[in-house]
């Protein structure tokens, strides 16, 4: 629990920051929280003195408080806009952003407005000429509008925040950020946070403007909490879904109060695996990028409040997202990025509260279940899964999974993310025929593996029965 509590803040208080007003301590602890994490500790008060910050730290350890706050303060003593721009990766991060300046920046009267895909393009135009104190976006969007609203401006801003920072700098968004750099003064403070930040400290150094004050955890070699307890499950891809749905239906009936957040790796998956749940009795949400922002924020809201228990997605909410009630996180499909890793697990245990992450591994997958131990320096134990209740559901759910396959290819479900694909192929200056060759040629390799593991799987159960 270092990254929550060390030595040098046990004991402390946010009064003990040099420098915090007493209106933001008292914000604070009308919303309950008295005990600075050591991320704050050590990079607010630097923050106020006006220092760029790198700060690293794993997930849940309270980093998106070390920038609210010198922001917020800052912001009370010369209040205008637009007064601090925060940048982050994903939609759904760039709502709970605002919701933490909102809940403290409640005596300085904030204006905010959250800028990202998916809503009207234009009434977010409209609200930037209206020069909001804070600005928390998304690259993509900001640069969008940047582009052809040359009247916006973002000279005047006193702090440019990168939350997530090494997914913003790892060369995906380097288009829309060289549009957006353009935008700034040269005169600003940077202030930079991530929890895996070590790879680019370089390249995040060199964006800042003046002496870097840089912080890292350094309380354990391990990449995730130690409250968390993390397992895997070896199974045979065709069992896959009846276990990972076996083990959800005993956890529900434990815990009926927690909450259960599943990733798999896309849309389409998210989609089966919901309707799969469905009709075992489970109601839940999905969560990804094929769905309009509305039903995002939907889908979230009703997770958040637990009026369903399950949340299934993906990697659009593998960054943070600050669920408390939040006590399983499921890796239906391991990650080939042990870093996604990391973000994934790191959805739950958070705050110094326990919680338990769940993997499940194909035999194919053993090697990156090793690169992800060797990663986060960690060992995963073994869960065992009762074999009566996956053979009880396994019929059900195998015969619901075809069906609603069926049911997804009739609607064209992927057709708009394979225009999008043919589109991308063409501007790289390859053949999207050639290449939907090569994919098939995969695919089947892959389907005549699976096929031979399914007919193993079989053979096996059957002398199990006869035994």
């Amino acid at each position: 629990m270092a990254d929550l509590v060390s030595e040098e803040t046990r004991g402390k208080t946010y009064k003990d920051i040099p420098g915090l007003h007493p209106w933001v301590i008292e914000q604070l602890t009308q919303i309950k929280i008295r005990q600075p994490t050591p991320i704050q500790y050590h990079c607010i008060q630097q923050a106020l003195e006006g220092r760029d910050i790198i700060g690293a730290a794993k997930t849940g350890s309270g980093k998106t408080l070390a920038f609210v706050l010198p922001v917020l303060q800052k912001l009370s003593i010369d209040p205008y806009g637009i007064y601090a721009l925060v940048l982050t990766p994903t939609r759904e991060l760039a709502f709970q952003i605002a919701d933490q300046f909102r809940g403290v920046g409640t005596p300085v009267s904030l204006r905010l407005t959250v800028i990202v895909g998916g809503l009207d393009r234009i009434a977010q135009g409209q609200e930037l000429n209206k020069s909001p104190h804070v600005v928390v976006a998304t690259p993509g969007r900001l640069a969008d509008i940047l582009e052809t609203s040359p009247e916006i401006t973002l000279k005047r801003i006193k702090f440019l925040v990168l939350d997530e920072a090494d997914r913003l700098m790892d060369g995906r968004f380097d288009k829309q950020l060289s549009t957006i750099w353009t935008a700034l003064p040269d005169k600003r403070q940077t202030l930079m946070f991530s929890a895996t930040i070590t790879d680019r400290l370089q390249r995040m150094r060199e964006l800042a403007k003046s002496e870097v004050f840089v912080w890292q955890s350094s309380s354990s070699d391990q990449a995730t909490v130690q409250q968390l307890d993390e397992r895997y499950a070896l199974v045979n891809p065709v069992v896959k879904d009846p276990t990972m749905i076996a083990v959800i239906l005993q956890h529900i009936e434990k815990k009926p109060k927690s909450l259960i957040l599943v990733f798999t790796d896309t849309c389409k998956r998210t989609q089966i695996l919901k309707m799969l749940l469905n009709a075992l009795g489970v109601e839940c949400v999905c969560l990804h990028s094929m769905i309009t922002q509305k039903e995002r924020l939907s889908s979230l809201a009703r997770f958040k409040s637990s009026q369903v228990r399950v949340l299934i997605a993906t990697d659009v909410a593998s960054r943070g997202l600050d669920i408390p009630m939040v006590e399983l996180v499921i890796n239906h499909v391991i990650p080939n990025l042990p870093k996604t890793y990391i973000h994934r697990v790191g959805r739950t245990a958070r705050a110094g509260r326990s919680g338990q992450a769940i993997t499940f591994v194909t035999p194919h997958e053993i090697k990156i279940l090793l690169a992800v131990e060797a990663e986060t320096r960690k060992k995963l134990t073994e869960l065992k899964v009762e074999e009566n209740m996956v053979k009880k559901i396994m019929k059900q759910v195998n015969v619901t999974r075809q069906e609603q396959e069926i049911k997804l290819d009739q609607t064209d479900f992927d057709e708009r993310r394979n225009i999008n694909k043919r589109k991308r192929l063409i501007l790289e200056g390859r053949d999207p025929e050639e290449e939907e060759r090569k994919k098939q040629k995969r695919l089947k390799k892959l389907r005549k593996a699976e096929q031979a593991m399914h007919r193993e799987a079989l053979a096996e159960q059957s002398s199990k029965e006869e035994a």
